[in-house]
């Protein structure tokens, strides 16, 4: 049987992710700064920012532990496949 294909990240994709999110955080938190409101105003958006990225980043581990548990019992299931293919004996008679 054939291994599934396994995705690989390149170092350059993780530095352009990494990069991109530092880029994003930190344009709102400017934004946030020099932003002509009250001072509540400010905390509370910075409150909502910060809830927003906690809780993108909890989705993104879920999804994540959902893909790497189908992966497994996949693997598992074809290894039990694999072995009973492999004990199988056509002319075997009973």
């Amino acid at each position: 049987m054939t291994k599934a294909i396994q995705p690989r990240n390149t170092g350059a994709f993780y530095v352009q992710a990494v990069l991109s999110f530092g880029v994003s955080v930190s344009a709102v938190a400017i934004g946030l700064v020099y932003l002509p409101v009250d001072a509540w105003v400010r905390a509370f958006l910075a409150i909502g920012v910060l809830y927003v990225v906690t809780s993108t980043f909890t989705l993104a581990k879920c999804v994540r532990d959902r893909q790497e548990l189908s992966e497994v019992t996949t693997r598992v299931d074809q290894a039990r496949l694999e072995k009973l293919l492999a004990e199988h004996d056509p002319f075997k008679v009973d």
